[in-house]
């Protein structure tokens, strides 16, 4: 195999590795503390914290499409890209109802970049819609939407035109393919912005980059009308690719996690640092 895509695909397939050891959205949203759990969005599936309240997100923004994601039945299980059961069912609260390609490559920073081009897909927000690959290559959606297909060759990546101008689903599914084979969580680190851990948001990222490395994404946030205390849930995929999952809190009997934890914070299957939170520089 070519050097170039021997060393692009290495860093793929680790890069999630685990370390040692469409229906009507609403407009508006409102405290959800008497919400049954059994609810199929995000928003309506968890309570928020005593005396915390959910954060109001603005119609079409980013936030507002993590709020709303829609959830399959409670007590599902998390199925790894083939259909087998992930073999550590104990790591999550909620499974959302999006599909995994049948292959394995929708991995941890695969599905932060899936639920952002989705959400910049629905908004027809297409010239936003782009990812580097892990040599550095942006790969627009905008210039795939016009019929230009990316060619890689030894170490040279370029854009040539063949095929016909199209913004179906169909072919935006193709371009994150792609996507997902090129770029990971070295490169997605590298493009997203540092954010202080104080001023956390519903979609930025928690992200380390590397061979291994992971990412979550903040998926919903209650924020404490006194303290400004912000609670928030987070998502991940993991590897083998899998269903996007949300994450049990494995230091609380509830799933959220606090702004107020200082150095470490402690997923179930990865440690991040309050230093490596990220966000996407377009506005949401």
């Amino acid at each position: 195999m070519n050097p170039f895509l021997f060393v692009l695909f290495f860093l793929v397939l680790t890069a999630c590795n685990q370390k040692s050891n469409t229906t009507s959205i609403p407009t508006s949203i409102t405290d959800t503390t008497k919400t049954s759990l059994s609810g199929n969005r995000v928003y309506t599936r968890f309570k928020v914290p005593n005396e915390f309240k959910r954060v109001v997100s603005s119609p079409n923004s980013f936030a507002h499409y993590l709020q709303n994601l829609p959830l399959k039945a409670a007590d599902s299980p998390v199925r790894y890209f083939d259909g087998n059961l992930k073999l550590n069912q104990s790591v999550h609260v909620a499974v959302i109802d999006i599909d995994v390609e049948n292959r394995d490559l929708q991995q941890c920073a695969d599905a932060v970049m899936r639920l952002r081009a989705e959400y910049l897909y629905e908004q027809k927000r297409y010239e936003d819609i782009h990812f580097n690959y892990t040599n550095g290559f942006k790969a627009d959606y905008d210039k795939w939407r016009k019929g230009y297909r990316i060619k890689v060759k030894g170490n040279q990546v370029s854009w040539i035109k063949s095929a016909s101008p199209s913004d179906s689903y169909s072919d935006f599914r193709k371009y994150l393919t792609q996507v997902f084979i090129y770029a990971g969580t070295l490169s997605l680190e590298k493009e997203l912005q540092s954010v202080h851990f104080s001023n956390i948001q519903i979609g930025d990222v928690l992200i380390q980059g590397g061979s291994p490395g992971h990412a979550v994404i903040v998926v919903d946030m209650a924020i404490h009308p006194t303290t400004k205390e912000k609670r928030f849930l987070l998502a991940q995929s993991y590897m083998p690719a899998q269903d996007i999952h949300i994450l049990k809190n494995p230091n609380q009997v509830n799933p959220w996690y606090s702004n107020l934890k200082k150095g470490i914070i402690q997923t179930p299957e990865w440690s991040f640092r309050t230093t490596d939170l990220r966000r996407f520089h377009e506005l949401y």
